[in-house]
């Protein structure tokens, strides 16, 4: 993965296609694999995470693992995870079930903190690129209003070429900067399903964005529950 000399306190926005498309993995995988080798000092936050009935980040736990670090500083005191809900639903519904509201600026707060100590912060999202975090402001709002650079995370199973060009089409209608694509492998995934969503979208990179990057990320099986 290509990155920019000089440029410090880089904050990407890990979003996918759809929910359960792998961005967890992803995401973790892209900080191991794609950031770290370089000599990067790489940090991950998930912004929001709902069906989580714990205390600690389930999502944030996966990324260390496929880091392979056993934490980091930024995670002991709630910033690499600054909201979590128990239901499985988007942020906005899953903190009014439990009487509350999604606090989106301690949540931005909380990633300009960790992002002050590191040279990559990949933040990942909740579900999609329109998913209501609150009453008034859908992830697409929040990145443009941060000016954060955007990951998408597709999967190739039946239907995920026209989320995928959905999303891609958005960010670039909405001004936003892309900073790659990339397709999970899904267990179970059927190739030829995957394989025609992969030419597809380097196919649309080539004709409307060719410095963004396209990367594939394998099954990870030990993380398979």
């Amino acid at each position: 993965m290509k990155t920019r000399p000089g440029q410090q306190h880089r904050i990407i926005f890990v979003t996918g296609s759809d929910t359960g498309v792998g961005k967890t993995v992803a995401t973790g995988y892209i900080a191991r694999h794609f950031l770290m080798p370089s000599g990067l000092k790489v940090a991950t936050v998930k912004l929001v995470e709902t069906g989580n009935r714990g205390k600690r980040s389930q999502d944030v736990k996966v990324h260390r693992k496929l880091m392979g670090v056993k934490s980091l500083p930024e995670d002991k005191v709630g910033l690499t995870a600054p909201a979590i809900f128990r239901y499985p639903a988007s942020p906005l519904l899953a903190a009014q079930l439990e009487g509350k509201a999604f606090e989106l600026k301690q949540a931005v707060d909380a990633v300009n903190a960790v992002a002050a100590n590191y040279d990559y912060t990949l933040v990942e999202g909740a579900g999609g690129l329109l998913v209501p975090l609150t009453e008034t402001t859908t992830t697409l709002d929040l990145v443009r209003q941060c000016d954060w650079e955007v990951e998408v995370v597709a999967c190739g199973r039946l239907g995920d070429i026209n989320h995928a060009l959905l999303t891609l089409e958005v960010l670039k209608n909405a001004g936003v900067k892309l900073h790659g694509v990339a397709v999970s492998t899904l267990p179970g995934a059927n190739r030829r399903h995957r394989q025609d969503c992969i030419e597809t979208l380097r196919r649309w990179l080539r004709a409307h964005d060719p410095e963004a990057r396209f990367d594939e990320i394998p099954l990870v099986k030990d993380l398979l529950p």
